[in-house]
């Protein structure tokens, strides 16, 4: 969702500038600031900036470059008011004291220069620059989303290989757990009179291999995969969430599958595994 957009487009002898900065958000949010002639036509570029982008938050600036509109206006009565007012504060906390003009300075829209501007040619103008700059940005994310993909695939592939393992190697764990499980009871019974129980044993093996039975979870993981496969590079709107939602899935799956496979040693696999899911996590909140 992060990426940079700039628009252009010709007003008069100068020019309207459209500048979009984009970083991830779960949402849309726009934060639009332009000088004030350009506030009737700032509605309509923020809702088009919405349309466009769909998700992130947006820095956006318009402004004008150039001789737009002609030489500065000042606001007459509007800088006699705010002298009259600074005057007023002055009588009230240093009576005697100078009011220097240079504090105008920090009233905003003391000079207006878009008073003569065409209201449609400046609207008209606005719309090219943001539908030109949310071209630009969307470009710049498609070259993102390209690596990105790649790199997506890569990690499901990883977690797919994890689960793979954690399913094959299972059977030989308990096979080695039934081994040791004999070989102890054999070394706690040598000189007495007590038989082995391999009944017994069988069933002590048999409850551990129902307790760690990690199934279910590989097979949802494998699921989550072959899903969020199909997602990356899909061309349909809001994927990013539909992929977030998948990693959480696949967290849960790994936290149930470490809890039964820390029973026959297998913490450093799920670790692993869990490791290359919050990556694709991370990765995922920079998809649309």
């Amino acid at each position: 969702m992060t990426g940079y957009g700039v628009g252009v487009a010709p007003l008069g002898a100068g020019r309207i500038v459209a500048e979009l900065k984009a970083v991830n958000h779960r949402h849309v949010d726009v934060r639009l600031r332009a000088p004030s002639g350009l506030v009737a036509a700032s509605a309509k570029a923020e809702e088009t900036i919405r349309r466009r982008l769909l998700r992130g938050r947006i820095e956006a600036v318009i402004r004008f470059e150039g001789d737009v509109c002609g030489p500065l206006r000042l606001d007459v009565a509007r800088a006699r008011s705010a002298f009259e007012q600074f005057a007023a504060l002055r009588d009230s906390l240093c009576p005697g004291e100078a009011v220097p003009l240079s504090l105008l300075a920090i009233v905003p829209d003391l000079f207006d220069a878009s008073r003569d501007l065409d209201a449609g040619a400046t609207s008209a103008a606005v719309l090219i620059a943001v539908v030109a700059a949310c071209d630009d940005l969307d470009a710049m994310r498609q070259r993102e989303g390209a690596s990105l993909e790649a790199e997506l695939e890569r990690r499901l592939d990883r977690i797919e290989a994890r689960a793979k393992e954690a399913r094959e190697v299972l059977p030989r764990l308990i096979a080695r757990y039934d081994r040791r499980l004999h070989d102890r009871i054999r070394r706690l019974l040598e000189g007495c009179d007590a038989t082995l129980d391999e009944r017994r044993i069988e069933q002590e093996v048999a409850l551990l291999a129902e307790r760690v039975d990690i199934a279910e979870e590989v097979a949802r993981l494998d699921s989550h995969v072959a899903q969020a496969r199909g997602l990356v590079g899909a061309e349909e709107p809001l994927v990013g969430r539909k992929l977030d939602f998948l990693m959480q899935e696949m967290s849960r799956e790994a936290n149930t599958l470490g809890a039964k496979a820390a029973q026959l040693g297998l913490t450093a696999l799920v670790v692993e595994l869990k490791a290359d899911i919050d990556r694709v996590r991370e990765q995922v909140q920079n998809v649309l």
